[in-house]
């Protein structure tokens, strides 16, 4: 643990303009990054008595080694440096809100060929328009349902379009009228496309345009005695009407806004959002977070809109890129942005977000009629999801840190392990030998750091050997890495691998921890502590010790341990089962005569799957090109024996003999 005083910059080195400073720890890691109006008082805030500070802020200087800054000309180019450096850093010690739950939305596929309308949850794609999001994945399907009488665009999977291409028959939907078929060229690519634009438009709030265009042509049809036409316009407009209705209008001046609340307490706090757009409420959406600092909810409002507003900079500049997609920048950032408290750089922000949307966006407190109602609703639901996330984590934060201390006291370390690595050996008999990494920081996982490693050297069933293969090629990528301090071509972040843990877990007794030291060892890494946890009784064993450490069956570190095992337990499981059921696919067709690597590949891409390929007959399997009568008849043969087969054939005749 650092002593700030110890990288304290003088005080007359700092600069009083605006800036972004990040802290490094004795790794170069970046722990956390800010931003200041003048940089000399902020920074001089973290170096008083450390006893004085916030418990998380008093973490992080004495995890830190070293602090730097950037400055810049504006406050607005300081809240865009350091939305920038907080995305490409990930530093731990910053304020990241988290989803309280995985809200489903409605997507629209923009960067297809031929979009596809479905329900997605999980993080933001590049390409992809989301609607959103809904408190439930029927709500979603039942508006979809509804509208598709409207807008047929494509909703099904690429693979039952590609099949439907294929065969020339469309999908149930293409029959009823609710999918426009341009599997099977029914409607053109950009006809599909103007199909989805239109309905991107009507789910954005444009629904009185479509409403109205429909009625005018109900009358024109029905004015033609196309009563047909016309009474299928009626049901179009009540499928709009229905779909509408689902929605409340709770602002009367049709009004576009975000509405935002926040509960908490001294160390989290939740925060709800309702998407307001043409008066209704289109989404719901919440977030918890755990203060790094002595924030007010001031601050806890500017920290939200940069990370989310900000995150959807990139969606609005790769929409511009998307042939045809017909939305603009900025479309996503409302015209009104409520909110419970004014953040301090209020200004700065307002303006950074009247950059993204190209128009004006207000900034503001409600103070009087429906808008104040609409606030203390979302007040009510700020509040009821705090209590329940409270209820939820049961003092986590404290039992984190216990844990940590407890699992440090027990094994003797120098400092709690703030970052953890655990590896498993997963295989069957000896196949698909496959191992995981998993990463835990403060006592939660890092899912973003794991990894998975193919055991290449080792023959048969030895977890030992390949316990000390994954160890060593993990460790020579550290030692590879670590010196050049580069960039992952993909992330922009420094490599994963250039970090050592605190500590290394590995799932298993004496034998694994044995070849884990020994890999160590070999490499000359000598600074990471390591133990063992074995399934049986739990025990955690310590390299060269003949007795496991025994840890109360209570403990919140045994607990930790356990979790951490548990998780690289269920990785490895994961990678195994999906390499086993890869090669599991072919293996039925691994020795049949004639059909080589790349006839093997044909066959199953012409087919999609093993089951249609068994039901498949002579003549449908020679239509895969490059597949002659001999090598179909041996592949129908093989399949419907049931196993693989190299079948023996006449030489008159070339038939197979039985």
């Amino acid at each position: 643990m650092a002593d700030p005083s110890t990288y304290r910059p003088a005080a007359g080195t700092i600069p009083v303009e605006p800036g972004v400073y990040r802290f490094r720890d004795d790794k170069g890691r970046v722990v956390y990054v800010g931003k200041a109006k003048s940089l000399r008082p902020r920074l001089s805030s973290y170096f008083q008595d450390v006893q004085n500070l916030h418990p998380r802020t008093r973490q992080m200087v004495t995890t830190a080694a070293s602090v730097e800054w950037t400055v810049v000309g504006t406050e607005v180019e300081a809240l865009q440096l350091e939305y920038s450096w907080i995305k490409e850093f990930d530093p731990r010690f910053n304020v990241k809100y988290r989803d309280d739950k995985s809200y489903p939305s409605l997507a629209v596929t923009l960067d297809e060929d031929y979009p596809r309308l479905q329900v997605m949850r999980g993080p933001k794609k590049k390409g992809v328009r989301y609607f959103g999001p809904y408190s439930h994945a029927w709500a979603i399907r039942e508006t979809l349902d509804l509208l598709l009488r409207v807008f047929p665009a494509r909703t099904c999977s690429a693979g039952v379009f590609k099949r439907a291409g294929q065969v020339g028959r469309p999908c149930l939907l293409g029959y009823i009228g609710k999918c426009s078929a341009p599997c099977v060229g029914k409607v053109s690519q950009q006809e599909h496309r103007q199909i989805v634009e239109d309905f991107c438009d009507f789910m954005a709030g444009s629904s009185t345009t479509f409403v109205r265009r429909l009625e005018q042509q109900m009358k024109q049809a029905a004015e033609q005695l196309d009563y047909e036409r016309a009474a299928r316009l009626r049901d179009d407009i009540g499928a709009m009407t229905r779909a509408l209705e689902k929605q409340t209008v709770v602002l009367a001046d049709g009004t576009d806004a975000d509405v935002i609340a926040i509960a908490e307490d001294g160390l989290e706090a939740a925060l709800q959002v309702f998407h307001v757009r043409g008066g209704r409420i289109r989404g719901q959406h919440g977030y918890v977070v755990d203060k790094v600092e002595d924030v007010t909810t001031g601050d806890l409002v500017g920290q939200f809109l940069t990370q989310v507003y900000g995150e959807d900079e990139d969606e609005y500049v790769d929409r511009r890129l998307v042939p045809g997609a017909g939305v603009q920048v900025g479309v996503d950032i409302p015209r009104e942005v409520l909110v419970p408290a004014l953040p301090p750089d209020a200004a700065a922000i307002t303006r950074w977000m009247q950059q993204l949307r190209g128009t004006n966006v207000t900034l503001r407190i409600p103070q009087r009629g429906d808008k104040k109602a609409l606030m203390e609703t979302v007040e009510r639901n700020a509040k009821q999801a705090f209590a329940l996330h409270k209820t939820k984590r049961a003092s986590d934060l404290t039992a984190r840190s216990k844990a940590l201390g407890e699992i440090q006291e027990a094994l003797e370390l120098d400092e709690a392990p703030l970052r953890i690595e655990c590896f498993d050996v997963s295989n069957l008999q000896g196949t698909a030998v496959v191992a995981s990494m998993v990463v835990f920081e403060d006592g939660l996982a890092r899912k973003s750091e794991y990894r998975r490693f193919g055991v290449k050297s080792v023959e048969g069933q030895d977890d030992v050997a390949s316990m000390h293969e994954v160890i060593s090629r993990r460790f020579a990528r550290h030692l590879d890495e670590a010196p050049k301090g580069e960039l992952d071509e993909e992330t922009g972040r420094p490599r994963r691998f250039a970090y050592p843990p605190n500590l290394l877990v590995v799932d298993g007794g004496p034998p694994q921890v044995a070849a884990a030291q020994r890999a160590l060892d070999e490499l000359g890494i000598h600074d990471v502590a390591l133990c063992g946890l074995a399934k049986r009784l739990e025990e955690v064993w310590l390299p060269g010790q003949d007795d496991p450490v025994i840890m109360p069956r209570t403990s919140e570190g045994l607990y930790l341990l356990q979790r951490v095992r548990d998780e690289a337990h269920r990785f490895a499981i994961a990678y195994h089962r999906q390499k086993r059921s890869k090669a599991m696919t072919t293996s039925a067709l691994d020795e049949i005569a004639g059909l080589g690597e790349a006839r093997r590949k044909a066959v199953l891409r012409h087919f999609g799957s093993l089951k249609r390929l068994k039901a498949a007959s002579v003549e449908e399997v020679m239509e895969v090109p490059g597949v002659g009568r001999r090598t179909a008849q041996a592949v129908v043969t093989a399949l419907a024996a049931g196993a693989p087969a190299t079948p023996a054939f006449d030489p008159a005749t070339g038939e197979v003999i039985a």
